[in-house]
């Protein structure tokens, strides 16, 4: 039952259709089963391809549906809005095990966003391949991307924005080692009100200074300790335009597949309307 013109047979042409189409051809009598009977005789194909493209949603075939949002082609989801919530879930939950992991790992969490990227790439894939589709899809990579590379290097400077605590700290003696290639690094290092030495986040241009040891200053630090103190006050934390920029891609990451989500179902409701309101006169006309 193969179609001639590379259609597919009946069965993928009826799975192809939207679910609320399928359910119009079955009530005006052309279901699955007569559809097969149909095609089995003499010139019978043609007319059920007629029938079927009769059924679809306008647009469906060819260049011309390439803006639909309805969900994955092969047509083995029932609701064309699942693809794109999978899609949203997936990236959000990949985000966010992303920046957790900046607890543990710091900067190097930018690995984990980068290994959790192909499973929002393959959600992507699962969404509608169509032009409005495309569009979405790369809205959702590029607010992913911004997140995960902004919030890997950024997500200590925003806790101590949200946690950190302005005290009183005391500048202790640098220390030197020697890192790679033979190039010799300091970090200064504070003494914080409970006694501990840490090393600070940031070098500051007096902290290098050996005789400087014993100077008070202003630093934000972390209550949990697991964040090095920042030296100066919390207005002077870094990473607050980088914050703003997250925020927005966030609001891409959450608001493009809803939106295409909404669309999709917009698409299905048209489709399913002039599916049922045109189904006796194109059914019957088709059926001649």
């Amino acid at each position: 039952m193969a179609g001639e013109d590379g259609g597919g047979s009946v069965d993928e042409q009826f799975a192809r259709l939207p679910r609320s189409a399928r359910d119009a051809l079955e009530e005006s009598g052309l279901g699955l089963p007569q559809l097969r009977r149909m095609a089995a005789e003499e010139g019978g194909e043609r007319r059920v391809r007629h029938i079927l493209s009769e059924f679809a949603p306008s647009g469906s075939t060819g260049t011309a549906g390439w803006w639909e949002y309805g969900g994955d082609l092969d047509g083995r989801h029932r609701s064309p809005v699942w693809p794109w919530l999978r899609l949203l879930l997936v990236a959000v939950a990949a985000v966010a095990l992303c920046l957790l992991s900046t607890y543990w790992l710091d900067r190097q969490s930018l690995f984990v966003g980068g290994a959790l990227a192909l499973a929002v790439v393959w959600a992507g894939y699962r969404t509608r391949w169509s032009r409005g589709g495309f569009v979405v899809c790369g809205l959702v990579g590029a607010a992913y991307l911004a997140l995960v590379w902004m919030g890997s290097y950024y997500a200590g400077e925003w806790y101590l924005h949200l946690r950190g605590q302005e005290t009183t700290v005391t500048y202790v003696a640098p220390v030197h080692e020697q890192a790679s290639h033979g190039v010799r690094v300091t970090y200064c290092r504070v003494r914080l009100p409970d006694g501990t030495v840490r090393r600070v986040f940031e070098n500051d241009e007096r902290c290098t200074d050996p005789d400087l040891a014993g100077t008070r200053v202003t630093a934000v630090v972390d209550p949990t300790d697991h964040y090095r103190p920042v030296l100066g006050r919390a207005s002077d934390i870094g990473g607050t335009v980088q914050g703003y920029v997250c925020l927005g891609a966030a609001a891409v990451l959450v608001l493009a597949p809803l939106s295409a989500a909404a669309l999709s179902r917009a698409d299905e409701r048209r489709g399913g309307r002039g599916g049922r309101g045109g189904r006796s006169g194109r059914a019957s006309g088709a059926a001649v």
